[in-house]
């Protein structure tokens, strides 16, 4: 007979399996767990990322984030506040949309709030433009507009962002691991391998030990493989760094690591300071900067968070089989709730507008399918704002063979695209080529799907153009107008 507490234990897992749907998805528990972790420790840098970025740039008043000018005060407030949110938001997005896609603080939006909005007034301001941009997103999403937009997207060009996206996380990894570099030289090629052509340094060499690790045990189906390639290399990076005290990267020292050194920490435990927590202003920014200056800023910040995150819940949902003919993934509605509650949570708390990170296509590599990986990964989040080795520990070059990996199962994708259909093809190729080369899954999106309405207009096929696509595709053509039109009225005209 069994014992009343294994009745119990058995009873609260079939509650779990139930509410997430964790066998009807073709998933176990001891799957949704590791790709919890997975997803956790590939995204991780970005506790430690964001406060070197959002904390480091005065505002316009000379303030840093949460007030004063002490730079490490600044940093350690951020990380913290970057933790929770993204925890939290997480875990939301478990709970509520069931879906296996984590969510923290946006990269290159982050640094579009620093250098180019908080400059010009207060980081209060700038902040309460984050948290109006997502407001506004979540209206329409709870309108529906956003939804209606995502279903009128072709299908085939749903595959080519996913297939994009891809693409653009192989390339992440592998600059992010220092085997791809900028050149120090102003001419020559855009990247290059490794140094001068050449590769250099230990962590590089983790690198490659790491992927060779994950695609070996992958291709031998060894359950766990991306966790393990990810703690094998860390294991293997923090020996590296105790016996030979490489140090961080930089341009006196090439060959260290990227981001955070590997090592054991004197204290493994903090104090959360959760001072920026409402430290925004909704409208101050439009007496700072003008009217006009301000909803052109809200319209910049909300196209990106628009189009990312439906590029990427369509990846991640491709990758982990979820989505039903049309290329939509349950719980859409669900999902895109939960990412503009979290754009304008980032804001108030002064971290800058939260999205949802591509890199949780490692954990559904891992084998997660299910919203019970994303409560894992947010529980990590916020057990990290105490426990801060559990992010500094691994390094860019230990979890980013994840991403080559991930990135070449989404490539696999690309079959489902019509390559002799030239109305089609050939937007695709621009939204999966310009993804990587731009760094920018919004711009990858905008030119496919200008291009597309551009090749039917032309082709006089306009019927089979979804009238929502009109709209957009005009939206992305003044996004991209944005540049040329503010030099065009900031720089002096010639006389005559």
């Amino acid at each position: 007979m069994s014992s009343p507490q294994a009745a119990t234990a058995r009873s609260g897992s079939n509650v779990v399996d139930s509410y997430f749907k964790i066998s009807q998805r073709g998933s176990t528990l001891s799957r949704e767990i590791r790709g919890g972790l997975v997803t956790f420790f590939t995204m991780a840098y970005i506790v430690v990322l964001n406060p070197l970025i959002i904390g480091t740039v005065p505002d316009g008043d000379g303030q840093l984030v949460g007030g004063g000018t002490s730079t490490a005060a600044s940093i350690a407030k951020i990380a913290v506040a970057t933790a929770l949110v993204a925890g939290v938001v997480t875990i939301l997005m478990g709970v509520l949309a069931n879906f296996p896609l984590a969510l923290a603080t946006g990269l290159g939006l982050n640094a579009f709030i620093a250098f180019s909005v908080a400059t010009k007034m207060t980081w209060a301001d700038a902040m309460g433009l984050v948290v109006l941009e997502g407001l506004i997103i979540l209206v329409l999403v709870l309108s529906g507009f956003r939804k209606a937009v995502f279903e009128a997207v072709p299908l085939q060009l749903k595959v080519a962002i996913s297939v994009g996206i891809g693409l653009f996380i192989a390339f992440i990894g592998f600059v992010d691991a220092g085997f791809v570099r900028r050149p120090a030289a102003l001419t020559g090629p855009p990247v290059e391998l490794g140094v001068g052509g050449n590769l250099r340094g230990w962590p590089v060499l983790v690198f490659v030990v790491g992927l060779i690790l994950i695609v070996t045990l992958y291709a031998r189906k060894v359950k766990g493989a991306i966790l393990i390639g990810i703690l094998g290399a860390t294991v293997l990076s923090i020996v590296i760094e105790a016996i030979a005290g490489i140090g961080a990267r930089s341009d006196k020292n090439p060959g260290g690591w990227g981001l955070s050194v590997p090592k054991l920490p004197d204290n493994w435990f903090t104090t959360p300071n959760l001072d920026t927590i409402g430290e925004f202003s909704l409208f101050g920014s439009f007496e700072r900067v003008g009217v006009i200056s301000a909803l052109l800023l809200v319209f910049t910040l909300m196209l990106a968070d628009f189009f990312d995150t439906m590029g990427t819940m369509t990846a991640i949902g491709a990758e982990a089989g979820l989505l039903d003919k049309e290329g939509n993934p349950p719980n859409a509605q669900r999902i895109l709730i939960v990412d503009s509650v979290a754009a304008a949570a980032g804001g108030a708390a002064s971290v800058s507008s939260n999205t949802s990170y591509i890199e949780s296509a490692s954990g559904v590599g891992e084998g997660a399918r299910t919203g019970l990986a994303s409560v894992v990964t947010g529980i990590c989040f916020l057990i990290s704002m105490v426990v801060a080795p559990l992010v500094t520990l691994v390094p860019y070059e230990a979890a980013t063979p994840a991403l080559i990996l991930v990135g070449f199962l989404m490539m696999a994708q690309v079959k489902g695209i019509n390559f002799d259909d030239f109305d089609i093809a050939f937007p695709a190729f621009l939204t999966i080529i310009l993804m990587p080369f731009t760094y920018s899954i919004t711009a990858g999106i905008g030119a496919g799907f200008v291009a597309y309405v551009i090749l039917k207009l032309v082709r006089g096929r306009t019927r089979d153009i979804h009238p929502l696509m009109w709209i957009v595709s005009a939206l992305f053509v003044l996004y991209f107008a944005i540049g040329p039109l503010s030099d065009w009225l900031t720089y002096p005209k010639p006389d005559g």
